[in-house]
């Protein structure tokens, strides 16, 4: 998985998901994933179909339309101890995603094998570290 510390924020507050989602699109941005452009997209994607997952995580990406503003896949993960609410659910882990070609399908297998257990979430959710989430992704989508 292509998960750094750099692509890392933990104790994060948000007041409403599209904070949320335009923080996390911005941390794709600044890691030179995508231009600013992605942003928009993912806030539009949420807006056709919600992007939360169950299990207390979502994972707002582009439309399909977006791909011209992906410079290379990537993944950022912002921890969200408080929740923040996505359609009447409470998230606590947002990955925001850009997938170039069809590598983001591998991202979002990843993403699913870990987060589709509930002592993982809840592992993320309690991390103090980078290197504590890391280790968790590692080791769950093995």
């Amino acid at each position: 998985m292509l998960l750094q510390k750099k692509d890392l924020r933990l104790n994060q507050h948000f007041t409403n998901k599209e904070e949320a989602i335009r923080t996390a699109g911005q941390l794709l941005v600044d890691n030179g994933y995508v231009t600013s452009d992605y942003i928009d997209s993912m806030v539009a994607r949420d807006a056709l179909t919600s992007t939360y997952i169950g299990n207390m995580v979502a994972i707002p990406h582009g439309t399909e339309g977006s791909q011209e503003s992906i410079i290379e896949s990537g993944i950022v993960l912002l921890q969200v101890p408080n929740g923040v609410e996505f359609d009447g659910e409470t998230v606590k882990i947002v990955i925001g995603i850009a997938g170039k070609g069809d590598s983001h399908l591998n991202l979002l297998s990843n993403i699913a094998i870990v987060c589709s257990d509930h002592e993982n979430v809840e592992a993320l959710v309690a991390a103090t570290s980078a290197e504590e989430i890391i280790a968790i992704f590692n080791e769950g989508g093995e």
